[in-house]
């Protein structure tokens, strides 16, 4: 099913040694797309500092969904809003000492920047560096959010679903009656025609002979378009999906396989056809299966 959920969490953390009047603090957005499959898809769209955390993501993510094309991003926004202590001469002092030392084995490192040497005066974890517990906290709470969204799609899609299901059981109780009377018709259309083959052989063929080849034909034609199993079939599938939708959870490949056996009635009920009002019952409960199909894959 679709859905969108997104959340924020801001974290600060004291640098050690130093008088900061604020701490540096950065801010994690997370939001969680969902949109509708057969199967679950998930993709990641982290920054590099939080990679090394998508297994967590995952399993977070796996443990509560089962179908749909998701994708879960991930943004820091640092704050700049920091206040950062004046690095001492003697730190300073040591950091060049302690870059002389690695330069003189490795003479073509990066010398240090500003940036490194403010990093380093004040111990700042670089974003994310610690976000663990604050990442998976987060996409919980908006992985519930999402779970909410979905559960009152669920209930609209479920809405849908019964009011089709109502539909094709008045489709199925039609079509009851039409089958007795198109084997009443064509016997008596049998009968008919038995009755001019006798007006016209005069008596050469015998009377009873005639009339058992008649009602013969009748009962093969009956035989033929019977729809009986195939209406008790549709009829057995809608109490089996309005049961599942009234049950709810894990249900969706379940009512996959179930449509499937809707349509493949439908189907057989159209070939067996012997009667224009018959045939548009057929087109009528496949467009309304069909128009399930698209829905019941959405559903999880």
């Amino acid at each position: 099913m679709t859905g969108y959920a997104s959340g924020q969490s801001s974290a600060a953390s004291a640098p050690a040694g130093t008088d900061a009047k604020s701490p540096p603090a950065s801010r994690l957005g997370l939001e969680i797309r969902a949109v509708n499959s057969r199967f679950l898809d998930l993709s990641f769209r982290l920054p590099e500092e939080l990679r090394q955390h998508e297994p967590a993501l995952r399993e977070l993510l796996t443990a509560k969904l089962k179908r749909g094309k998701v994708e879960l991003r991930v943004s820091i926004d640092s704050t700049g809003g920091a206040v950062l202590a004046d690095p001492s001469p003697k730190l300073l002092q040591r950091l060049n000492t302690l870059q002389d030392s690695v330069r003189a084995w490795l003479p073509n490192a990066t010398p240090l920047s500003v940036a490194d040497v403010l990093r380093l005066g004040t111990n700042e974890q670089p974003p994310g560096a610690d976000a663990a517990p604050v990442l998976i906290e987060l996409a919980g709470k908006v992985l519930k959010a999402l779970m909410s969204a979905r559960a009152r799609e669920g209930g609209r899609l479920a809405t849908m679903l019964l009011s089709h299901l109502a539909q094709l059981r008045e489709l199925t109780r039609a079509a009851g009656p039409l089958v007795p009377q198109l084997v009443e018709q064509q016997r008596a259309r049998f009968l008919e025609r038995w009755r001019e083959a006798m007006a016209l052989t005069d008596g050469a063929t015998l009377p009873e002979a005639a009339r058992d080849r008649a009602l013969t034909e009748a009962t093969a034609f009956a035989i033929r378009i019977d729809v009986a199993e195939e209406l008790t079939r549709l009829e057995s599938h809608l109490d089996e999906i309005e049961r599942l939708l009234q049950k709810g959870g894990d249900i969706g490949k379940r009512l996959d396989f179930l449509i499937q056996e809707l349509h493949r009635e439908a189907n057989t009920l159209g070939s067996k056809s012997a009667a224009l009002e018959l045939t548009r019952i057929s087109v009528d409960m496949k467009v309304l299966i069909e128009q399930m199909r698209e829905q019941v894959q959405n559903i999880e």
